[in-house]
């Protein structure tokens, strides 16, 4: 496996990424921390926009596990229809539901392990609970951190939880709380699987990327 980049090119990539958005919010819509937990669970092989497309009315109506209990599968079921997998997702959400009321009060718990537990929550789903709701310097691997981590050599893994941990051990502590929202919006937008937009990129004279996309040709605009 690759060596991670100095202590200070992390640095100077993580101030940059701070100056140009110093409080990087995440995508899914939510209300509480348990619709958090249901449209972070939801979107495990969606699109956050397209999960934020079929909670908009569920969550009016279903903002706590009681009433998405008292509303039933089978209307759950309707709401995220849009959504991959949805049937197994809503079967989740309703065993989920239950548990919370059941086990904890109604409360999310507010322990990574608690909250793997829960159905349909994996390691990734908690942390991104954790860091949006308890403001915990969790770093919560997707497709996209861990295809920004072994490009730039920030944090260079096998696998996501190789990734997760080397986040933790080479990005500096100041910028830890918002580390995992600032590689995830990098890599959504930017440093994209399919021909990267380097010409856009403000970390491109950091990156250790050979397979940079050239900056387009004079007179042509930027994409």
């Amino acid at each position: 496996m690759a060596k991670a980049l100095p202590y200070h090119t992390i640095h100077e990539i993580f101030t940059r990424f701070r100056d140009a958005e110093a409080e990087p919010k995440g995508e899914l819509h939510h209300v509480n921390v348990y619709t958090l937990v249901v449209a972070v669970a939801l979107s495990a092989q969606a699109t956050d926009a397209g999960v934020n497309r079929a909670t908009a009315e569920l969550f009016k109506i279903a903002d706590t596990p009681q009433k998405m209990l008292d509303l039933g599968l089978e209307a759950v079921t309707e709401h995220i229809k849009t959504i991959g997998l949805y049937r197994n997702k809503a079967k989740n959400v309703i065993k989920l539901s239950q548990i919370l009321v059941d086990e904890y009060g109604g409360e999310v718990p507010s322990s990574r392990t608690a909250l793997q537990s829960l159905p349909g929550v994996g390691r990734k789903t908690a942390n991104v609970v954790l860091n949006m709701w308890w403001g915990m310097p969790a770093q919560a691997v997707d497709t996209h951190i861990f295809r920004v981590g072994n490009r730039t050599l920030i944090a260079p893994g096998k696998d996501v939880e190789a990734v997760e941990r080397a986040v933790e051990d080479n990005v500096p502590a100041e910028f830890q709380l918002h580390a995992h929202h600032w590689l995830i919006l990098h890599g959504r937008y930017i440093c994209v699987a399919r021909k990267p937009k380097c010409g856009a990129c403000l970390i491109r004279d950091l990156c250790v990327f050979e397979d940079k996309t050239p900056d387009p040709l004079p007179g042509k605009a930027k994409r």
